[in-house]
């Protein structure tokens, strides 16, 4: 048996973005052999791994015979060709997440039905083929309209206020989704590995940029009842173990004003709302991830510190080579902690790096929080 620590054990990421890179940085403190597919020629991952593949990981050839001569292959981005990787699984490569998992995931439709089918509380919803079915679909607006396929980070989503708004609508296979009376957006990262050991994250906060649909803000731990968090976890948790996921799952809810959690979305790798994991909790969402598809002992998750992490986006307005504005005023915040991911070229709201701040209480690191996001901006 190969020694997965010694460089002899070849591990492959679908996809070279942010994910990819603080997955990497965790992967050496392990010694860990990785290699890298992604369709950029300037991924953040490129210069960090062991091999780059340039490839789309979309088309089967590319993504078979990029995984054929690797152990285990992993995702850092779910919209990837899941019928080559069942075959790399019949051959008897390790593939975490598992495929018959990302068919679930990769199509909001098959995600709703599961959560349905497994009695996981979730909003109404119906399935459309086109838009001319939204006009007689048996739903109450306002409603989200959701993509079936290839929707992420607010794209892919439309929102109805009525159906006198169907000229705005996608005409495309979707989810309509009904809206929630908005109380909070949470998020709990959970990890399960092939033992079936399970532990997750305490449950985060997020907070939305409104224009872009995108994270702003992230606090940990979240402001909510012990009632709320125990019920956030066990929705989590029973997600993973029905799906028998091996690997890292992101699981958003929606918290109601009535106080009913709903789950909004699941991501199966790292996420957005567990960057401040690196910094807040003894072990990251990045080790976590390593742990579970190797196999190890799941890490202890508890929170080091509270925690707030500001998303660094590319400022409206601005397209071009990336300009840093800000960065020595931050580096002067105590507990305050910089990722840039690297990206030669920013636009509008493009992710471009994160902020993580730790202080002894929530309160002071929201405070700071606002120094930066005042402070860092991302132009050209």
């Amino acid at each position: 048996m190969k020694n997965i620590f010694s460089g002899e054990f070849k591990i492959g990421i679908l996809g070279g973005g942010q994910l990819g890179k603080m997955l990497l940085q965790k992967a050496h403190d392990f010694n860990l052999h990785i290699a890298v597919l992604d369709p950029s020629a300037n991924a953040p991952c490129r210069n960090l791994c062991n091999r780059f593949v340039q490839g789309d990981f979309k088309d089967f050839n590319t993504v078979y015979n990029f995984g054929k001569d690797l152990d285990l292959i992993t995702i850092e981005f779910e919209d990837v060709n899941v019928e080559a990787l069942e075959a790399l699984e019949r051959e008897g490569k390790q593939v975490y997440p598992q495929p018959a998992v990302l068919r679930i995931i990769q199509n909001k439709g098959s995600q709703k039905s599961f959560y349905q089918q497994h009695k996981i509380p979730t909003s109404p919803f119906v399935l459309i083929k086109n838009r001319d079915d939204i006009a007689q679909a048996d739903i109450d607006f306002p409603v989200f309209q959701k993509l079936l396929t290839s929707g992420y980070d607010g794209y892919g989503v439309q929102f109805l206020e009525n159906k006198n708004t169907l000229q705005k609508a996608f005409d495309a296979p979707s989810v309509l989704e009904q809206s929630v009376d908005l109380e909070k957006e949470l998020s709990v990262i959970v990890a399960r590995n092939a033992k079936g050991e399970v532990a997750h994250f305490p449950p985060v906060e997020m907070e939305f940029n409104p224009e872009a649909n995108m994270v702003a803000y992230l606090f940990s731990p979240a402001g909510i009842s012990p009632e709320t968090e125990k019920k956030a976890v066990s929705i989590a948790r029973t997600i993973v173990e029905k799906m028998k996921m091996v690997g890292l799952l992101a699981v958003e809810m929606f918290l109601s004003k009535k106080g009913e959690l709903l789950v909004n979305e699941v991501a199966p790798r790292p996420h957005n709302s567990g960057h401040q994991s690196i910094e807040g909790n003894s072990t990251s969402q990045y080790e976590q991830h390593l742990r579970a598809i190797l196999n190890l002992p799941i890490g202890n998750t508890a929170i080091i510190q509270p925690s707030v992490m500001v998303n660094l986006l590319g400022e409206k307005g601005y397209r071009g080579k990336a300009i840093y504005e800000g960065v020595e005023e931050v580096l002067k915040i105590d507990g305050a902690h910089i990722h840039l991911y690297g990206k030669y070229e920013t636009r509008p709201f493009r992710k471009m790096g994160h902020v993580s701040i730790v202080a002894p209480s929530l309160e002071e690191a929201k405070m700071k929080a606002k120094k930066v996001k005042s402070a860092l901006k991302v132009i050209a």
